[in-house]
């Protein structure tokens, strides 16, 4: 861990916030004031909840909202505050922060990852705190993340991070509810196996916030399987994961680093429809790693348009694989179990190309 020279901090709400809604000026800034003093040896991203529970109170709201509408409404309202808090509290230290909101769509896409990975490694270069959060205010429910564990784990594979902590209101994962007498913590996670017989409840779920226990278990999980170590404890000891010292739960790697952005595309994309395949292509999908054909496909699900990702599934109709489709929904039934060479001659040249590139598929496990 005292190695680690690149290191995403993830926070929650219920870390950052009152139950009732706005911002913990005491709490922003005992988190602060522990980054600030890593910063000498390190470089951190935080990944920071808290932007609708802080719209929650100014706008007269006495808990989360369960419409999407509220919920960006508060996110607008709140993501200013939220980011005024921090730029006021690292400015004790002379050290400037930068905002940074994503969204699925942003990251699945080929062109807007290398955006996303230039952008915090250039405010990284330049001395700056990019401080990243799920874009609440346009986000819709096709290009949630789903919560902001899930999203750190995988800003942790983007920017190619050697370290995530997961900063929760509980101090690590134990093998029951910690609320219950008997309930042990588990001291380190070296692979899913050892989960077996753990039940992981929603212990620590803030009335704020949207993750709990089972979110911070799956995100650590994903991080883990790209190469990233995971240190899984309570906000109160920030100090303590950061500088090596024993606490929470240690998740060791699974898996080795990637630095493609199939990761995203597996774990942070919805998809729009479904492409139905036969014995074959599904073979050469998932055996091969080809791209996916014309030839392939029997059948189409779903409206979506060129870009949008959809689920490879074969004749059981069980997902294999996930893609970028290069055609709109509607074009494709023509297309069905026909060759590459006979449509470029029946339609013209823009259509002897792949339904899924392989650079832009990933395969599900």
């Amino acid at each position: 861990m005292t190695a680690a020279r690149r290191v995403v901090v993830k926070v929650g709400s219920s870390s950052l916030t009152t139950a009732a809604g706005g911002l913990d000026a005491d709490r922003v800034d005992a988190l602060v004031d522990v980054l600030a003093k890593c910063r000498d040896s390190r470089e951190i991203v935080l990944v920071s909840s808290g932007a609708i529970a802080a719209g929650l109170a100014p706008l007269g709201l006495a808990r989360r909202p369960r419409d999407l509408a509220r919920q960006q409404a508060a996110a607008s309202v709140g993501q200013g505050l939220l980011v005024a808090r921090y730029t006021a509290s690292f400015a004790r230290y002379g050290i400037r922060v930068g905002q940074v909101l994503l969204t699925a769509d942003d990251v699945s896409r080929r062109a807007h990852y290398r955006n996303a990975y230039r952008t915090l490694d250039k405010l990284l270069a330049m001395g700056a705190l990019p401080i990243v959060n799920e874009n609440d205010t346009v986000a819709t429910d096709e290009i949630r993340f789903g919560d902001n564990d899930r999203l750190a784990a995988l800003v942790a594979h983007l920017v190619r991070a050697d370290l995530l902590v997961l900063l929760s209101d509980v101090d690590g994962l134990y093998d029951g509810d910690p609320r219950s007498p008997g309930a042990q913590r588990i001291a380190e996670v070296a692979g899913p196996r050892d989960l077996d017989g753990v039940s992981i409840g929603s212990a620590g779920k803030a009335g704020v916030g949207t993750g709990g226990m089972v979110t911070k278990v799956e995100a650590a999980g994903i991080a883990a399987a790209a190469g990233v170590p995971v240190v899984l404890t309570s906000a109160t000891h920030a100090a303590d994961a950061l500088a090596g010292r024993p606490t929470g739960t240690l998740f060791h790697r699974t898996g080795k680093r990637s630095a493609d952005r199939l990761l995203w595309l597996a774990h942070a994309s919805a998809p729009r429809g479904a492409l139905r395949l036969d014995a074959g292509a599904v073979k050469a999908v998932v055996e091969r790693r080809t791209s996916l054909l014309p030839a392939g496909l029997t059948g189409v699900e779903g409206h979506f348009s060129a870009g949008d990702p959809v689920d490879l599934v074969d004749e059981t109709g069980r997902a294999v694989a996930r893609g970028l489709v290069n055609f709109d929904a509607k074009e494709l039934p023509r297309l069905l179990g026909r060759s590459t060479r006979e449509l470029a001659a029946e339609l013209g040249p823009a259509y002897e190309r792949e339904v899924v590139h392989r650079d832009d598929l990933v395969v599900l496990r």
